[in-house]
């Protein structure tokens, strides 16, 4: 226990020696931290990209609503529902009942949707994008229950009217209220906006129904039906009841586990591509660690002799030189993590979901665990930066570096 504490009592005192002397090499140290705080950053921002899009699908999601599609549809994109699947889903058991219009009856929580994909300019570059138009019926106000009216007023049925997604709105140009657009065969005005608690919803645009399907041609064709369950352990029971029942040949999921299937490839894609750039950048920091340890070694080779002359051993000079690359690299790593944090996380941007080939409005979202993961990212930056030069400050010839000059 004796010779223990000696250890630690020799690397204390090693290690306190060389963060003195941090400052008579501040500028190989600062440029050490900058290299690192640079690829911390990026790091972290790139891959808040992805925790952002799976956000906006995560929160679109409610565990107490169901999505239809017709059977084998990978997305909404593929599947075709004619109206009376429509409303035999809309009558299956399990399904919630509640006015959807003021002062009308109770009806069944059940929104028969139709997806298209129009072209709106982006207000940043002027190239056109894919945005959706989603037609809905009445029900489908109260299948979103986190969807409120921000500026405006909700579109008349049976009329060309639309509805404008916050995040549609700040991303693409020519959809503020009071506007007239030309798409289909009609022209539809923007009458208000509204927003969903950043979920997906706001990268659409919405109209009724009933107006969309003729201004393209769709008959009385839908695509997806969104159900409102009176709980989510009436989802089983829907669910049996439809596909068992030969009139349909349809796929029942819970609205939360489509939304989560949605997005992978993005999700792929990006998480792939920032590791990657990150780790080319951290090549870079690595090289610029080491040259700055191999300098703090070379200046203090006296040093480092003299405390060898006095006993100290090779572990705590090791160590020492360790302690102090970690340090410059945990500097970093906090400055670069703190910088991510401060200029991308809610900065909203928008990008094409390879499921449905359309654009998705979403915010950076820099969570606690990016945070972390920068940091301890940086660590190891510094360990790889720090364990050569303190091998060779360890291997250091006593006699000879006492000599120097």
């Amino acid at each position: 226990m004796a010779s223990l504490g000696n250890w630690f009592a020799q690397v204390a005192a090693v290690t306190a020696t060389a963060v003195r002397t941090i400052p008579q090499r501040r500028g190989a140290s600062l440029a050490t931290v900058v290299g690192i705080a640079g690829v911390v950053t990026v790091f972290v921002a790139v891959l808040s990209i992805g925790e952002g899009f799976r956000r906006a699908l995560r929160t679109a999601g409610a565990p107490d609503n169901a999505m239809v599609l017709r059977s084998g549809s990978d997305s909404e994109m593929m599947s075709v529902l004619l109206r009376d699947a429509v409303e035999l889903i809309g009558q299956a058991p399990g399904v919630a009942r509640a006015p959807v219009l003021p002062g009308g009856p109770p009806v069944a929580l059940s929104s028969g949707e139709l997806f298209v994909v129009v072209d709106v300019p982006k207000k940043a570059t002027g190239t056109d994008a894919n945005v959706p138009l989603r037609g809905v019926q009445p029900a489908a106000f109260a299948t979103r229950r986190d969807l409120e009216i921000t500026s405006g007023r909700a579109f008349e049925w049976g009329r060309n009217e639309i509805l404008v997604g916050e995040g549609a709105a700040k991303q693409f140009a020519g959809l503020e209220v009071g506007n007239r657009l030309r798409w289909g065969q009609n022209e539809w005005q923007v009458v208000g906006t509204f927003a969903a608690g950043g979920a997906l919803w706001e990268s659409e645009i919405w109209c009724d129904a009933a107006v969309l399907q003729p201004a393209y041609r769709r008959g009385n064709s839908f695509q997806t039906v969104i159900a409102r369950l009176e709980s989510p352990e009436a989802f089983d029971r829907f669910k049996d009841a439809l596909t068992t029942d030969p009139r349909l040949d349809v796929q029942v999921l819970r609205e939360s586990e489509y939304y989560a299937n949605q997005g992978r490839t993005l999700n792929g894609i990006i998480r792939g591509l920032g590791v990657t750039v990150s780790v080319l950048m951290a090549i870079g920091a690595v090289f610029g660690a080491l040259n700055t340890m191999y300098s703090a070694v070379s200046s203090r080779k006296r040093e480092v002799a003299t405390l060898r002359a006095l006993g100290f051993g090779r572990g705590a000079v090791v160590v020492s030189v360790l302690a102090e690359s970690l340090l410059l690299a945990a500097a970093g790593g906090v400055a670069g993590a703190l910088a991510a944090w401060a200029f991308f996380d809610g900065y909203r941007t928008s990008t094409l979901n390879w499921d449905t080939f359309s654009q998705v409005t979403f915010a950076f979202d820099v969570t606690p665990s990016l945070l972390v993961s920068g940091t301890i990212f940086a660590l190891a930056m510094g360990l790889v930066g720090g364990l050569f030069p303190a091998i060779r400050a360890a291997r250091l010839p006593v006699t000879a570096a006492l000599r120097e000059e």
